[in-house]
């Protein structure tokens, strides 16, 4: 009820209280009286009216607003197209001043956490969903197992899988790309083919049946350097994980043997496949302002790059293998071009167009049709590959996020950000 009207009905009450009062001829003082109990009962009674009005009219509001749906996983990939995305420092930029910036909501956002995760990386979880929500769409989710394969138990997973189903109930689907990268030699879930497979289908059993509106992503590193040898946790000689790595049988790991197969889960297990590409520059060590190389893009993605960074012609083709023979949607989880403000050489302007040029062209469309996620790496930050600060944004400069944002092909998929209540509430 309005207030006006409100007020105006109490005056009117409260004449007529007074008025009966006079009529009656009661004593002064017991008139007085019983027109200040009839008052203050009739100004109570309509106070509690209007509360209980303007709470039936929250609530009526309130369900006015549909009712989140959970969108199946298999509905997360484009028809056609691809969905594009941000690897983003939630803490330095929100996503909504991402979005403003880019004049698009990302369709995917990425979030790092540790797994097991700790309560205050489970409270961030929660805050870049509820970003994620008003200004985005889908959040891949990247779990580090730091403590190692052993740590990540059926509990565990649990775990997640509530906390899954409760983001997917806000409206808000997942992708979890789980232990990325474990066919490098750095992390301690690396080159461990048997254990990592059994640890990703049980993950991915537990997901697939307790929060379907969640996916789960299989994302090596590119193989260029495979086995990467020397690093802390390569394999070792005469370990049954070195013995399935050896795929050729000849007794070493080397770039000739499969870098990506043996760490495969399986078809059932893996909903999509991904591959993080970056340009870090012409050669090694990095740190130079450096264009890419022509094609650079699609060679490393196809296991035939044979140039200033060295000869992959002995990898196999990713996306063949994976995008075609196994029909899986292919993401390339974090892309982006080196620029270092330290040093001289090539423009940040000429490095970055020239590597979105590629990433987004025309040809790479047709190319790979199952290429249905990229996501542009947004961070400025210190790399100790350099030893010292890159920044690897297209938002962050004017003059680069104006040729940026004019370069972005009309068949990539934005989101949207969602406006619902959540499931169950």
């Amino acid at each position: 009820m309005p207030k006006q009207q409100s007020d105006a009905e109490d005056a009117k009450r409260l004449d007529v209280v007074f008025g009966r009062l006079k009529d009656w001829a009661l004593p002064i003082g017991v008139a007085v009286a019983a027109a200040g109990l009839g008052a203050a009962s009739i100004s109570g009674g309509l106070a509690d009216r209007d509360r209980a009005s303007e709470e039936a009219a929250a609530n009526q509001s309130a369900a006015s607003v549909p009712m989140c749906e959970v969108t199946d996983r298999n509905n997360l990939v484009p028809v056609s197209g691809a969905l594009f995305g941000v690897n983003l420092n939630l803490d330095a930029k929100p996503l909504s001043r991402y979005a403003a910036d880019l004049g698009h909501k990302p369709a995917v956002s990425v979030s790092f956490a540790d797994f097991p995760y700790t309560g205050q990386e489970r409270t961030h979880l929660r805050q870049a969903a509820a970003q994620i929500r008003a200004d985005g769409h889908v959040m891949l989710l990247t779990l580090e197992p730091k403590q190692g394969l052993a740590a990540i138990t059926p509990d565990v997973t649990g775990a997640l899988v509530k906390d899954l189903a409760s983001i997917n109930n806000q409206g808000v689907p997942v992708i979890v790309r789980l232990a990325h990268e474990m066919n490098g030699s750095w992390y301690p879930w690396s080159q461990q083919p048997l254990e990592y497979k059994a640890v990703f289908t049980q993950v991915a059993d537990a997901v697939h049946t307790g929060a379907p509106g969640s996916a789960m992503m299989w994302a090596p590193n590119y193989a260029g350097g495979y086995p990467f040898a020397g690093g802390q946790f390569e394999a070792k000689p005469g370990s049954a994980d070195f013995a399935a790595l050896d795929t050729d049988h000849d007794g070493a790991l080397t770039m000739a043997d499969d870098p990506y197969g043996p760490y495969y889960p399986g078809d059932q297990a893996v909903d999509w496949v991904g591959m993080s590409l970056y340009h870090w520059g012409a050669k090694y060590p990095w740190g130079e302002n450096e264009i890419p190389e022509p094609h650079k893009f699609a060679d490393q993605l196809t296991g035939t790059y044979n140039g200033a960074n060295g000869d992959d012609s002995l990898l196999p083709d990713f996306y063949g293998v994976y995008g075609k023979d196994h029909n899986k949607p292919v993401a390339i989880p974090e892309t982006a071009a080196l620029y270092n403000p330290a040093v001289g050489g090539a423009s940040e302007t000429d490095i970055k167009r020239t590597w979105w040029e590629q990433v987004f062209s025309a040809q790479a469309h047709a190319q790979f049709p199952n290429l249905k996620m990229i996501n542009w790496f947004e961070w400025d930050k210190n790399e100790t590959e350099v030893n010292g600060r890159i920044d690897w944004t297209v938002t962050n400069t004017p003059a680069v996020r104006d040729t940026f944002t004019a370069a972005l092909p009309d068949w990539l998929e934005y989101g949207s950000g969602t406006n619902c209540r959540p499931a169950g509430s």
